[in-house]
Parts: structure tokens; C-alpha cells; sequence
């Protein structure tokens, strides 16, 4: 199955409960607790405790832009060039929905890939100024060093789980998503950022008067934001194939 609007069926299963949980399953069991806290208590982490940023923002579907989804990207650095990012559909602790993974690049690397790669990336620096970006609860003044080089980044995100379909499994193909952008269709609807700024009280409009300083990048490439230039978007399909079963002759 593609990457497109139509979900599978059944999506999701019929579950006996008549008041599901969003994911099928039955809930947690305190034996279940136990074993999960003293695995913690014994096991490393090292990766995921490397995670020192959580972005609020906002993305967007590749292959149709009217559907916009609220995100939590929370990132680690591999180096200073060079951010991975697990991405959630909430920030609460109970019911966070990994969606799906986005890489960030800064602009030297993105330059190195060849212009096929380079549209499945897309920039930030609109997303950034315009206060759509947000590091929940971190004071504006100590995030701008931070929110400075990241406008000069491209990101690619791959969305595993498109729960705004109301998928309650992640199902299917992963969909390619862009970053909101100053022209339509790239533009976040109103009700969508009302919510989460209401949610994280803060000001969006604010916070974009706080950016107006942060420094343009020289030239977006025009490979980015593929959609913009060209009014074409990605999906992506299955099909099947041979399997190869032996390595080749070295």
C-alpha cells in the first residue's frame, strides 16, 4: 500500500473493549511495571539518554498538504553538523505516539548530496522565524543560540504512523513530510496553532517578533521544499520482488 490517504482495512481491528485505548491492546498490568522498572534499573540507555532538545512544530504531508500534523521531535547531536530526531505525536507520557524520525542536516552537508536526495529534504529557517518552532518551556533567550544554526538547517522526515487518519497501528508505507512555508499551501492552519499555543501558553506571534533578528540564510537551495518550485510531491509504494539469496562474487 502507498503512502496515501486511504487507510487499510480494517484500520484498526475491532477490539471487544467499547471504549478502546487509541492503540489496541489491554492496559498495563503492574507485574508488567515491575519487570519494565527494574530492566531500567540495569540496562543502558546511552543513546536515548544522549536526547537533550524537544521541538514543538508542525509538518506536513508530501503528497497532500491539506493535511498538517502537530510534532514532537525529541533530538539528539551526532555531531555538530548533525541532528536525529525521534518524533511523537504528543508530549505526554502515557499516550506519546512514536510517529516517525527526521534527520537535520546543516546547510554544508545538504549541499553534498546529490539533487536527487536533495528533494526529499526540506528547510527551516521559515518554520524557525515565523515562531512556529518552539522548545517548550525553554526561556527564548537561552534557546536562540541554539534556534540561530538551526535556521540555516534541512531536514527530512519520514512519518511511519499517520494517526491523523485515524490509524490506531502504524500501517502501511512511511509518507515523506515537508515544513510549513510563508505561501499556500505550506501554511499552518490557524485553529492548529491556536491549540498548541494555548497548550504551551506562549505567543507564536511573539515569538516571531523575538526571531526577527535571527540572520536569513545567503540562499535556500531550490532542491529543498521540492513543492514549492515544481507542485510535486513524493509517495511511496510497495511492490514486490525477487529476493537475492546469495552475496555477490566479491
Amino acid at each position: 500500500m502507498a503512502s496515501t490517504d486511504k487507510s487499510p482495512h480494517p484500520t484498526p481491528a475491532k477490539h471487544s473493549d467499547p471504549n478502546p485505548t487509541p492503540t489496541p491492546g489491554e492496559p498495563m498490568k503492574m507485574e508488567q511495571h515491575v519487570v519494565d522498572k527494574s530492566a531500567m534499573m540495569v540496562q543502558c540507555f546511552k543513546p536515548i539518554n544522549q536526547m537533550s532538545q524537544h521541538v514543538c512544530t508542525f509538518a506536513i504531508y508530501s503528497h497532500d498538504m491539506s493535511r498538517q500534523i502537530e510534532t514532537h521531535h525529541y533530538c539528539s547531536r551526532l555531531n555538530n553538523q548533525f541532528l536525529q530526531c525521534a518524533v511523537y505525536d504528543s508530549d505526554d507520557s502515557n499516550k506519546g505516539r512514536l510517529i516517525g524520525i527526521e534527520y537535520i542536516i546543516s546547510d554544508d552537508i545538504f549541499e553534498t548530496l546529490p539533487p536527487e536526495e536533495q528533494k526529499l529534504w526540506h528547510s527551516h529557517a521559515y518554520e524557525i522565524k515565523s515562531g512556529l518552532w518552539v522548545n517548550p518551556r525553554v526561556p527564548e533567550m537561552v534557546g536562540m543560540p541554539e534556534l540561530e544554526k538551526l535556521a540555516k538547517t534541512y531536514g527530512k522526515f519520514w512519518c511511519t504512523w499517520q494517526v491523523d487518519r485515524g490509524d490506531k497501528l502504524p500501517l502501511g508505507a512511511p509518507a515523506l513530510m515537508m515544513s510549513p512555508q510563508a505561501v499556500s499551501p505550506g501554511l499552518v492552519r490557524p485553529e492548529l496553532l491556536h491549540e498548541r499555543d494555548s497548550k504551551y501558553n506562549i505567543s507564536s506571534e511573539s515569538l516571531k517578533s523575538s526571531r526577527i533578528e535571527i540572520p536569513e540564510p545567503e540562499m535556500i537551495s531550490p532542491m529543498a521544499d521540492y513543492w514549492k518550485q515544481h507542485d510535486k510531491g513524493f509517495v511511496i509504494d510497495f511492490e514486490e520482488t525477487e529476493m537475492k539469496k546469495r552475496a555477490p562474487f566479491p
